[in-house]
């Protein structure tokens, strides 16, 4: 790992994650600058990953604790609580430089509201170009920083190159909150548009499927949608997949699918084929990278 990230901000940091996202992104900063003065309060799935970090930050129990003495507040922008936009509201209350993290590349201003309260930070952080010129375009009165992205770094360098044996089929699920689901939950829809269309693919009949649950989900979710898929089992070796380490599971797969989840990026700078799996009757992928592959769109050759 390099040993600084150029974050360009002294004094003590304290640090607001639930989502995985951004939490990944600013664990491998801080697991990068080891000699700041970082004070975390992680909660939710940012608490599991954290557990895994060996470096010498102070955990704290609440935001407030977290706050305290700190000069500055680096928080995500994740959907499934409020939790790192209350942090931004306390920071806002106590006068501290206050910056958020985009980590991916949609619903920008949807991330600082609840409800009726916008609560918007003093600086945004994003990883790429493509964030870069969104979130401008989106806020233009608030001055935008694109960071080294240290987490793809550390990922990609842990997964192996394409083998002559790989041949998994890796897919890497999301839950899904949008209005285009027709019956059942979207990552439900998306997954089983997948398997109707995967036998028509250019991929060998007996490759197997891992699917990896995404941090927020509980695997037992999928060992259930399973039971009751047969005709599925019969065919195919499918495996729900609980390693600790996104880049184990790549480095194991040929092709990757997936709705739209920020892991597909990695997939994708990691040589792998990479399919969007959003059906037909749901919006077009929203990653920006135009070398993911629609599987609505596909006509099997690869």
């Amino acid at each position: 790992m390099p040993n600084s990230a150029d974050l360009e901000f002294d004094g003590p940091v304290a640090v607001a994650c639930h989502d995985a996202g951004a939490a990944n992104i600013i664990q491998a900063w801080i697991l990068a600058e080891p000699q700041r003065k970082w004070r975390c309060v992680m909660v939710g799935p940012a608490a599991r990953q954290w557990q895994h970090f060996l470096v010498g930050a102070s955990t704290h129990s609440s935001i407030a604790s977290a706050l305290k003495g700190a000069s500055t507040l680096l928080s995500g922008t994740g959907w499934e609580s409020s939790f790192e936009h209350d942090a931004r509201q306390i920071a806002r209350r106590m006068g501290l430089m206050n910056i958020a993290v985009l980590d991916h590349w949609t619903n920008y201003q949807e991330r600082f509201t609840r409800g009726k309260e916008v609560v918007l930070p003093d600086q945004i952080f994003v990883t790429d170009a493509y964030a870069l010129q969104l979130a401008k375009d989106r806020f233009p009165s608030i001055p935008i920083k694109q960071k080294d992205n240290l987490y793809l770094k550390r990922q990609l360098s842990q997964i192996e190159k394409i083998r002559s044996d790989t041949n998994e089929v890796l897919y890497l699920l999301e839950p899904i909150v949008a209005s285009w689901p027709k019956f059942k939950p979207g990552e439900i829809e998306a997954l089983e548009y997948f398997f109707s269309k995967l036998d028509g693919l250019d991929i060998p009949k007996d490759a197997p499927v891992r699917l990896r649950p995404h941090p927020s989900e509980n695997p037992a979710k999928y060992h259930q949608w399973l039971e009751g898929k047969s005709y599925l089992t019969k065919k195919r070796r499918i495996i729900v997949d609980q390693h600790n380490s996104v880049s184990y599971s790549i480095s194991n797969a040929r092709w990757v699918f997936g709705c739209q989840t920020y892991a597909m990026v990695i997939a994708l700078y990691a040589g792998r084929t990479v399919f969007s799996s959003l059906p037909p009757w749901a919006p077009p992928c929203a990653l920006p990278h135009s070398e993911i592959i629609s599987l609505a769109g596909s006509n099997g050759n690869l």
